[in-house]
């Protein structure tokens, strides 16, 4: 597959983002820094996008380190709000949002090197352009979209029982 010592690191940890931030959807509706999955998502995710900064299959700067860097802001705000901004409150809209943002960000890289290198000889994609690649990631938008709603319906009903 022609990884690095970086490149396997780098995706190791990747993965265990994603599986914390699963984690974390599945049993508490969110990306919740408060729990170890949350806390896992976070520091594996700081981790996995600045080691993608010393990554290029190209050479030079591209727009996958500018991916990088603009995870890196979301989830480094996020952590922010849930540390300055404690409670139940409207800062947890902005929280769940930046945070289910950045998955869905760190999903877009993921699916076009895996598509593009998976099965070895074989890979799904030919190129970034391939049109599977277009509908899986058409397909996590979706989902992206759907659960940013069901996040919010559930942070605004949590709000409403706190002002009861």
């Amino acid at each position: 597959m022609g990884l690095s010592g970086l490149g396997i690191f780098h995706t190791i940890i990747g993965i265990i983002a994603i599986f914390a931030a699963l984690i974390s959807f599945i049993r508490f509706g969110k990306i919740d820094l408060n729990q170890v999955s949350g806390k896992t998502y976070f520091y594996t995710t700081v981790i996995t996008a600045l080691t993608a900064l010393g990554l290029s299959k190209h050479g030079g700067f591209n727009p996958g380190h500018i991916f990088s860097i603009f995870i890196f802001l979301l989830v480094v705000a996020a952590f922010w709000l849930s540390a300055k901004k404690k409670g139940v409150n409207k800062f947890r809209y902005i929280e769940n949002i930046l945070l289910s943002l950045s998955f869905f960000l760190s999903l877009i890289p993921t699916v076009n090197e895996t598509f593009t290198r998976v099965p070895i000889g074989h890979p799904l994609a030919a190129a970034p352009t391939d049109p599977i690649i277009a509908k899986t990631l058409g397909i996590l938008l979706i989902g992206f979209i759907a659960g940013s709603v069901y996040q919010f319906i559930k942070e605004r009903k949590l709000i409403r029982q706190k002002n009861v």
